[in-house]
């Protein structure tokens, strides 16, 4: 077997000193271009890996951040994650994905992992802390980004978009339709983001002068079943929505289904908008008209984020807030006459 390289060999290689390719595989930022990007060349080519247990005992670090979402099967969160790894490999550290499922028990377990210094930092996108009284002050100071989600008051970098300003975009498109009677499937309140998308689907609907009747803002927690579910009570109404507003696409699948369940059209009977563009909207038939999320973007910025709090960087006050776009497809049409 071939003995692996070191950084000696990549020195040599190139003609540069030790201490210099070490800088440059370490992120320092002491090392200027060109070197910098002929070094970390010649490193791929070489398929140099670095010692992972001699730097951890050099740097008391366990190379390693934390991932915590709600749901690790839902696949909202896989394109987060490859900008999350893509960003924390380059700067040698893996990812280890923690999942809740809403439990606050194994909440803090992944927290205890942090205090333990299992992992150096976390990436939270579950929206909330554990409900223990003091819990935030044990971990005021810990290398903690919230992505996405919010979480008011803790005093963490966060990285968002802008959910209210999304929705309230995503409304006025199925008002430009003819849209009159639009319902919105929210998702879990009083969690912050749920209340920014609604927000968002009031807000449009008052300036257009729209009423919002009794029913028309069920409250789902982002499943399938349950988009399902609530579907059916909207259609037990008096007086149907025309157009369905949904917090996020796999309760807007749901919605879908149920509709076909009840013998309606989409988009003819009704249109359908969802929020976060998995990569099964489009594929889906009829393609989802979707608010698509830079979730490529969000990881690779809130890891970024992370390495500056990492290498003792200044935390950032104001959060990191992300471009999104409605993606128009075949799920919406003008209302029926």
């Amino acid at each position: 077997m071939n003995e692996r390289p070191k950084i000696k060999d990549i020195a040599e290689r190139l003609g540069v000193s030790a201490a210099t390719v070490s800088r440059a595989l370490s992120d320092s930022g002491l090392v200027a271009e060109p070197t910098l990007s002929r070094i970390r060349e010649v490193a791929r080519e070489m398929n140099y890996r670095p010692n992972v247990s001699a730097r951890n005992l050099r740097t008391q670090r366990a190379m390693a951040v934390l991932m915590v979402v709600r749901d690790v099967g839902n696949p909202f969160y896989l394109e987060i994650l490859k900008g999350v790894e893509a960003t924390a490999r380059a700067a040698g550290y893996s990812v280890l994905m923690g999942n809740t499922e809403n439990d606050s028990d194994r909440e803090i377990e992944y927290f205890d992992m942090l205090r333990d210094g299992h992992a150096d930092g976390m990436i939270l996108m579950t929206g909330k802390l554990p409900e223990r009284e003091g819990f935030l002050s044990g971990i005021a100071n810990a290398p903690i980004v919230v992505a996405l989600e919010e979480i008011e008051d803790a005093g963490f970098p966060h990285v968002l978009i802008d959910n209210e300003g999304a929705a309230r975009n995503a409304v006025e498109h199925l008002i430009g339709l003819g849209h009159r009677r639009i319902a919105h499937v929210s998702g879990p309140v009083p969690e912050i983001m749920s209340i920014h998308r609604r927000n968002g689907y009031r807000t449009a609907m008052a300036v257009a002068g729209l009423p919002v009747p009794d029913g028309y803002e069920p409250v789902g927690d982002y499943l399938l079943h349950t988009g399902q579910r609530l579907c059916r009570g909207l259609f037990d109404l008096p007086e149907p929505p025309t157009a369905i507003f949904v917090a996020n696409d796999e309760m807007a699948f749901g919605v879908i289904h149920e509709l076909r369940k009840l013998g309606l059209d989409v988009p003819g009977d009704v249109s359908v908008v969802g929020f976060d563009d998995l990569f099964l909207s489009e594929a889906f038939y009829p393609p989802l008209t979707t608010v698509s999320q830079p979730r490529t973007d969000i990881g690779r910025t809130a890891m970024t984020m992370l390495l500056d709090m990492l290498s003792g960087g200044l935390t950032p006050r104001k959060p990191a807030v992300l471009p999104t776009t409605l993606k128009i497809r075949g799920t919406t049409a003008p209302a029926p006459k």
